[in-house]
């Protein structure tokens, strides 16, 4: 999948952009706040409907303006298409494939897939591990389709037995019968989306392990890990062992909505152990294995997106990363970088067709 045009027009700080791309390698070199890492963001919203930076649609409309659009131009192995994203001020945000709308995002999600390498990366090792599902719904969601809408399924009907266990204690009632017309459709989906999870991180540990070889050339070994309460028991007994449980807390204690990735080194948490380094490489052999591993199941290739790498790594890393990139053949790569000299003498020894664009 190649991204041959890109439009904006009122895309945060950007009232009118047009970019044409190389295949290979493009550049977007400025000021901090001159609006590089925007683009990227534009970049995502191509693949997945939504900004990295979890800004709400809205907020991404530029200042004193009714509205953003995202217009592409889309090079895939048989056809050419475009796509356009337009969110109005006051009304639902619309994504059109060749002038035809989807009915629901998630029909979208896996046309054109995407990762980023981004300084907010460590949050994946510091933060919850809310984070950490988020990172692993999004990575299996741009291979399995199915899997989104199953997700949707288990999340709506979780909050509405939370709901009703809520109801419950503030109305001093109970009705146990009422509760359990929601196992099944919990227990469908949890378990599909559970089995789904653990083949996925099962396929992905051993990729990371590998990146993290190459990039560090460290002794030390990485692991990904899945953590669920499903490893020890069915949905089924999940949910009958934690009812009482559930009613004291007036919400759903256990299940798939509290698993968990662990980021090992050495068979202890990274995060207490690993150097800015090793993390740092950490992070990055782990998103180049989830391209290695969605372009695997997809056969597509995901474009990449390095926002702010050089600040991140030094120049020897980062010349050693994206000819590793390079050389995976993992396709399309774009780069946001403040100084245009270090940009072009990393870029350009690498590959003689990438663009560097002055923003």
């Amino acid at each position: 999948m190649i991204i041959k045009k890109l439009s904006l027009y009122n895309f945060k700080n950007h009232s009118e952009k047009k970019f044409e791309f190389s295949p290979q390698i493009n550049c977007f070199v400025g000021n901090n706040g001159a609006g590089k890492t925007n683009i990227l963001d534009a970049l995502h919203y191509l693949s997945v409907g939504k900004s990295f930076l979890g800004n709400t649609d809205l907020n991404n409309i530029k200042k004193e303006e009714d509205f953003f659009t995202i217009d592409a131009e889309i090079q895939n192995e048989d056809s050419e298409d475009n796509i356009r994203i337009t969110q109005p001020k006051e009304a639902k945000k619309v994504i059109k494939k060749n002038d035809k709308s989807y009915d629901r995002l998630a029909d979208h999600i896996g046309y054109l897939p995407s990762v980023m390498i981004s300084p907010y990366d460590s949050n994946l090792i510091s933060d919850s591990g809310e984070s950490r599902r988020k990172f692993l719904d999004a990575m299996i969601s741009q291979t399995d389709s199915e899997y989104l809408f199953d997700l949707i399924q288990y999340q709506k009907t979780i909050q509405q037995r939370n709901a009703l266990l809520k109801y419950f204690a503030k109305n001093r009632t109970w009705d146990k019968d009422s509760l359990e017309i929601y196992d099944d459709p919990i227990t469908r989906f949890g378990t599909k989306i559970f089995n789904k999870r653990k083949v996925f991180v099962e396929q992905l540990n051993p990729i990371v392990q590998n990146f993290y070889q190459i990039i560090s050339g460290g002794k030390e070994t990485v692991s990904v890990i899945y953590e669920s309460h499903l490893l020890e028991n069915t949905f089924a007994e999940l949910l009958k062992e934690s009812i009482e449980k559930d009613r004291m807390l007036t919400y759903t204690s256990k299940g798939i909505h509290k698993d968990d990735l662990l980021f090992e080194m050495d068979h202890i948490l990274i995060k207490k152990i690993g150097s800015q380094g090793q993390q740092k490489s950490f992070l990055i052999s782990l998103k180049l294995a989830q391209m290695s591993l969605v372009k695997e199941l997809t056969k597509k290739t995901p474009i990449l997106l390095l926002d702010d790498i050089f600040d991140k790594l030094d120049d020897t890393r980062v010349a050693q990363l994206i000819e590793l990139v390079n050389r995976e053949s993992f396709g399309q790569i774009f780069i946001t970088d403040t100084h245009r000299e270090r940009t072009e003498s990393v870029v350009k020894k690498i590959n003689e067709e990438s663009v560097i664009f002055d923003i």
